[in-house]
């Protein structure tokens, strides 16, 4: 039996115009808004897509999700240079004592950075060549 394909993630957001300047800024790239509330983007097989129940007329709060969303990415440090522009990197120390708003290898391999998005999403960059996708079959 095949297994499920994961298509799209949505991040809430109280604000669509605010939120998808910073991610197209964030990720280099624009997406596409798909209707009031919506903007859309391409990440790999997934899309990310920002959510403003205000913006679609829907009459929930958004709230921020509850743990981070991890991208991977091939430009590590560009993507920061660019985190570090938008600010909301991560202030917090952890995995082993490291900078978490910091470029740095994580305890379990991982070249990564932690920041949040204005809305308080918790959001990672990792590089590409050390991500960890569990121990070897």
């Amino acid at each position: 039996m095949p297994s499920p394909r994961l298509f799209r993630v949505i991040l809430p957001v109280a604000e669509i115009e605010p939120a998808a300047r910073f991610y197209a800024a964030l990720l280099g790239q624009p997406g596409m808004r798909v209707s009031g509330g919506r903007h859309y983007f391409r990440c790999g097989d997934v899309t990310l897509a920002l959510y403003s129940p205000k913006g679609d007329g829907d009459p929930r709060e958004p709230r921020p999700n509850w743990d981070h969303v991890y991208f991977a990415v091939d430009n590590l440090d560009d993507v920061f240079a660019r985190a570090q522009k938008l600010g909301g990197l991560s202030t917090h120390v952890g995995d082993g004592g490291h900078a978490m708003g910091q470029i740095a290898t994580r305890p379990w391999g991982e070249r990564s950075f932690y920041l949040s998005d204005p809305f308080g999403n918790p959001l990672c960059f990792v590089d590409v060549k050390t991500l960890f996708t569990g121990p070897p079959s």
